[in-house]
């Protein structure tokens, strides 16, 4: 894999654990603001994989690097999904609110 990539998949990562922070301190403007740059940031990657893609077609990687490349790929994979789950269930009771005030229901207290 090509060390652009790599730092793709590396920003992305750093990106995702500032959104888990934000999640955390309930700050959800930037936790939006940061998932917009998410996905500029996964455009990117996508588009610079099929530019070096089709550069190095024809030119394998040496096995052993291409290994230890994958481990660090699928590592910081892991990491984002986590954080994206933890994201996730930080943001069912703001996601349920926003829907309530949508609706127009409002909340009671018992």
């Amino acid at each position: 894999m090509d060390p652009q990539l790599l730092s793709y998949y590396e920003a992305i990562e750093r990106a995702s654990a500032d959104m888990l922070t934000a999640a955390r301190a309930g700050n959800w403007d930037e936790v939006l603001k940061l998932e917009g740059a998410c996905v500029l940031l996964i455009s990117r990657l996508k588009h610079a994989a099929q530019e070096i893609g089709s550069a190095t077609a024809t030119a394998p990687e040496p096995v052993p690097e291409a290994a230890e490349v994958a481990k660090v790929k699928s590592r910081i994979m892991q990491r984002i999904l986590v954080n994206d789950a933890e994201i996730r269930h930080l943001a069912e009771p703001w996601l349920q609110d926003l829907d309530d005030s949508l609706a127009g229901r409002h909340k009671t207290l018992h």
